[in-house]
């Protein structure tokens, strides 16, 4: 007795048999698998080129936003000391350094108590110099007995009522 049925894993006689094979094992697999929506292999790829470009921008402008917070400063200041002279008074000695130090620059210093509450603050105007750092000491008025001192920061933009003139 012969079979003249196509058996599971023969192959189809006919060229038309064969297309419907395909067909069949085709929904079989979208069925399976989602074939729906999937995207051309020209489509992927412009999709990753686009998202590595909104990588690399997103890269640079984070780089560029660090830059500015965290690179260098045109002024920088550093505490060299400090002495407790009585209860409302602070002498404080900090160092200046400017790229340009034909500029005068204002430095802002506090005088902090026990509890690190700010209890004394003071603009220091630091004057144009042959040299790029300078050292300057300082007297801090308090409001109550101060314990430390430090430089909250300095800026190129001295205002008018500190120029010297």
């Amino acid at each position: 007795m012969t079979d003249s049925s196509p058996r599971a894993g023969a192959e189809p006689a006919t060229p038309a048999e064969s297309a419907e094979a395909e067909r069949r094992r085709s929904a079989r697999r979208a069925e399976r698998y989602g074939g729906q929506g999937r995207t051309a292999p020209g489509r992927r790829r412009a999709l990753a080129v686009g998202l590595g470009l909104l990588v690399a921008v997103a890269g640079v402008g984070v780089g560029y936003l660090g830059y500015q917070k965290y690179g260098p400063k045109d002024v920088q200041a550093e505490q060299l000391g400090y002495v407790v002279v009585d209860d409302s008074t602070l002498d404080l000695r900090i160092k200046v350094t400017r790229d340009d130090p034909s500029q005068p620059v204002v430095c802002f210093v506090r005088a902090m108590g026990r509890d690190t509450a700010e209890v004394g603050r003071r603009e220091v105007l630091v004057l144009p110099s042959a040299s790029g750092t300078v050292e300057v000491a300082t007297v801090i008025r308090s409001s109550a007995r101060p314990a430390s001192g430090s430089v909250y920061g300095c800026s190129t933009e001295v205002p008018g009522y500190l120029r010297a003139g």
